[in-house]
Formats: C-alpha cells, sequence, structure tokens
C-alpha cells in the first residue's frame, strides 16, 4: 500500500498566504490610520501656533500701537518660534503685517502655523483688528439733545448729558447721566430733573443708562496729526487772508477750490448760551454765508488728496467721488474758532463703498439758508467745540422765503459738542418738515481718512485662508 504525500502543502500555503495577507493589511490600516492622526494632531498644533502669532501681534501692538514691523523696521515676514508650557521649542508662526490703508484704523494680522513634528503642514489665519472712530454713534454730542417729533434716527445716539427722545429711534439711545437738569434746551419750564434719556419716543427697550463718557477733549490732539497729513499727503490751505475757501467737490473724482474774497450777510437766529464768543449770546445777528466774490485757485483730484486742511472757515458742497476728509482748524486751538458752512446738497457719486466724506470744524457746521427743498448730506460730520445747525430764518429775523425746507436726509454720522438743531417753533417757523438721520456702519472702523478714533484695539474679522 502506497501513502500519499504533500497534499496539505497547498491548502497550508494558501491559509498563511492569506493569514500574511490580513495582517499586512492590518499593519497597512493601523499605520495609515496612526499617520492620519499624526497629520490631524499636527494640523490642529499648526492652528494653534497661527492663532498664537495673532494674539502675540495683537499684544505687541497694545504695547506699541504705531509699529507695524514686529520691532524691526523690517519688510516681513516675522518668524517666530512657539514653545509649549514646558519650554520645548515644538513650532513656529510667522507674521505678514498690513498696515491700516488711506488714514484707516484697521490692521490686518497674516499669522501661518508650522508644527515641527510635520513641517509640511502649515495653516494660516488671517485676521483684522481696528480702532472704532469717533463715528460709531449716528449722533454723539457732548451736551444734551432735543430729538422732536417727526425725526427717524437709524442708529446709535450718545450723550454724555441727558436725552429727550420724543422721536423715532431703530438703535441704542445711551446717556452717561443717570439723570440731569432738564431745562429749555429740551423743553423743560421751569427746570425739573429728568432722567437720562426720557419722552415720548421710542423704541424705550433700546434706552440705557448711566453708560461711561466719550471723551470729547481727545479730538483736539489729532489736529496736529491732520494737518501734519495735509502737508505730506494732501492738501494744506493756509489762512486766506479773505474770508476763507469754497470747496466743490465734482462727480468726476476732482474738487475745485476758490479763494472767498467777500462774502454778504442775511440775519439767522441761534440760541442764547450755546456756542462760543459773540454768538454764544444768541438772537438774530448777521451771518456772513452769502458768497459775493470768489477766485479759482485750483483743481485737484481727490484721489490725491486724501485730506484737506484749512486753517480758515469753509464753504463745502457738491458730489464726492473717492475717499476725503475736509477739516477746517486753526491754531493756535485755544484762541480759534474755525467753522464749515454747508452750501448746498453733498452726496456720493455711487454708493458701493468706494466713496467717504469727513467734514470737521474746529468751532461749528452750519447749514446755509437757502438750500435745496429736499437737503441732503454724505458725510460724518464732527463740529469740535461747536454743534451743526441751521440758524432760525424767523419773520423776527426778516423776511425769508427759504425758511422752511420739505426734507432733511443725513446719511453718515454727525457729532457735536454742543447741542445741535435745525427746527424751530410748533408750528414750524423755519426747519425741516421731515428728518431722517441714517447711520453708515462703514465708519465704525473704516471711516473717512485720518478720522479721530477712540479706545483700544477691537477685533473685526477672522477667517483661515
Amino acid at each position: 500500500m502506497k501513502t500519499k504525500k504533500g497534499t496539505i502543502t497547498p491548502a497550508l500555503l494558501v491559509i498563511t498566504g492569506s493569514f500574511l495577507v490580513i495582517i499586512y493589511g492590518l499593519l497597512l490600516l493601523l499605520t495609515t490610520q496612526f499617520e492620519y492622526s499624526n497629520r490631524r494632531v499636527a494640523s490642529e498644533e499648526a492652528l494653534n501656533i497661527a492663532e498664537a502669532g495673532i494674539n502675540y501681534y495683537k499684544w505687541h501692538l497694545a504695547h506699541a500701537p504705531d509699529d507695524f514691523t514686529d520691532g524691526t523696521g523690517q519688510k516681513g515676514p516675522y518668524i517666530h518660534v512657539y514653545k509649549d508650557p514646558q519650554g520645548k521649542e515644538i513650532g513656529e508662526f510667522s507674521l505678514e503685517i498690513t498696515p491700516p490703508q488711506d488714514g484707516s484704523s484697521i490692521v490686518t494680522i497674516k499669522s501661518t502655523g508650522i508644527s515641527y513634528n510635520k513641517p509640511g503642514i502649515k495653516r494660516t489665519i488671517t485676521a483684522r483688528y481696528g480702532k472704532p472712530s469717533f463715528a460709531k454713534f449716528v449722533f454723539l454730542n457732548n451736551a444734551s439733545v432735543w430729538y422732536g417729533e417727526g425725526i427717524t434716527v437709524n442708529g446709535d445716539i450718545h450723550s454724555n448729558n441727558g436725552i429727550r427722545m420724543d422721536g423715532t429711534n431703530t438703535g441704542r439711545v445711551t446717556s452717561a447721566k443717570d439723570e440731569y437738569r432738564c431745562g429749555s434746551e429740551t423743553g423743560c419750564f421751569p427746570p425739573v430733573w429728568k432722567p437720562g434719556v426720557w419722552g415720548n419716543g421710542g423704541d424705550q427697550s433700546l434706552w440705557e443708562f448711566p453708560v461711561p463718557i466719550v471723551d470729547f477733549d481727545s479730538i483736539a490732539f489729532d489736529f496736529q496729526n491732520m494737518r501734519q497729513a495735509a502737508q505730506n499727503v494732501g492738501l494744506y490751505l493756509d489762512n486766506s487772508g479773505r474770508a476763507g475757501y469754497h470747496l466743490v467737490f465734482i462727480e468726476n473724482g476732482t474738487v475745485e477750490i476758490y479763494r472767498v474774497n467777500n462774502t454778504n450777510s442775511i440775519y439767522g437766529y441761534s440760541a442764547p448760551g450755546e456756542g462760543l464768543g459773540q454768538d454764544g449770546q444768541g438772537g438774530c445777528r448777521r451771518r456772513y454765508q452769502l458768497i459775493r466774490n470768489e477766485d479759482l485757485i485750483g483743481t485737484y483730484q481727490t484721489s490725491e488728496t486724501p485730506i484737506i486742511f484749512a486753517e480758515d472757515h469753509l464753504w463745502v458742497e457738491g458730489t464726492v467721488k473717492g475717499k476725503v476728509t475736509v477739516v477746517a482748524a486753526a491754531f493756535p486751538l485755544t484762541s480759534q474758532n474755525m467753522n464749515i458752512w454747508i452750501k448746498n446738497n453733498i452726496v456720493y457719486d455711487s454708493y458701493d463703498g468706494t466713496n467717504t466724506l469727513g467734514l470737521i470744524a474746529q468751532n461749528d457746521v452750519y447749514f446755509v439758508r437757502d438750500l435745496p427743498d429736499n437737503f441732503q448730506i454724505d458725510a460724518a460730520i464732527i463740529a469740535q467745540k461747536g454743534r451743526v445747525i441751521r440758524h432760525g430764518y424767523l419773520l423776527s429775523c426778516g423776511n425769508h422765503p427759504n425758511a422752511i425746507r420739505s426734507s432733511l436726509t443725513i446719511n453718515g454720522a454727525l457729532i457735536s459738542y454742543s447741542k445741535s438743531y435745525w427746527n424751530y417753533n410748533n408750528p414750524l417757523e423755519s426747519g425741516f418738515r421731515t428728518r431722517t438721520i441714517n447711520y453708515d456702519s462703514r465708519f465704525l472702523f473704516a471711516p473717512p481718512p485720518y478720522f479721530p478714533t477712540t479706545g483700544e484695539l477691537e477685533f473685526i474679522s477672522w477667517q483661515e485662508d
């Protein structure tokens, strides 16, 4: 009888081969999973390191707010080694800093993080920070203010004193006072104590008081920088030796500048006890607002003049194409009081975000008597020591056929030290039948060039590239 040999060998080889394939497959799967896990850990580590870079430069700007070169004075990128809490070097971040452009306060920080565990894996974050401008409110006043019936305010309102709100507010209304002594300026006869915000208007759920004050005095420190910027990169106008300058913005992106040689006056009323110098006495007085004679001194591109600084009074009107700030202020600041007269509509050429205008007066901003029936201003306006008003063209001040206009629309922001106003008496004797004030939200972090800012850097946006 013959014995059969080797018949089990093929089956064993098949089983062994299958086992090895499974083992190698499992090992490959485990290796892949391990590598994937390591890559994920390294990717998260790189992201954390990139975020550390953002936090580092925010801290750096808090201590050196004007340094956008990481203390080197050189162009970036700027590379820093990152250590874990035990002091071990585990990665690095590379920073690219874009400083504020065109007088804005926005700084862009781009941080790329790398983990030494997997140097080929990078994560990049771009964050934007900015200081809020003084145009963070649609209305900002240092004095008590009264918003009467017929006014609609779309945006936040703040006063360092009291607020009487009889109109319509769609944003927050805040006062720095828990209560204030309401006098004739806000319609109380005789004076009486009132809450910081009160009245018959609303939305009253948006009223809040007291809140911290806003420091108006800090604006004065910016005039020096504004004048220097105008001399360096904009347009500086010295004292005219005459009545002032007339600026006419043209829709083709230019501004015509005239020297105002002579003016005529008309009588207009202002409230006593408000304003500086003789004007603070109030009553019907001569208002030298009518331009009688002027000479063209130049035409300039707004793209090349982001700031126009005049040490004289100004008249402004026209269609703005570009981004520009206009300043009327003279030195020494303590003894000079320059005003801006808004002579006609001031509107943007388009509303696609490419146009902004700032109007800053050392003292008052006035609306002239002979305005269009539907009057519009697109601008952020500051009256640093004064107010924004249209004088009262009352019967007691003479014959004024254009005393009453149909509407006033302001798209932007209005900031004044004293109470701003433009309507007189009930029934209306001088002023605007309807008033609509709309906040331009771009002004919070991207105001007109060289516009004053306030406070510390605030977070704007964060994204991973």
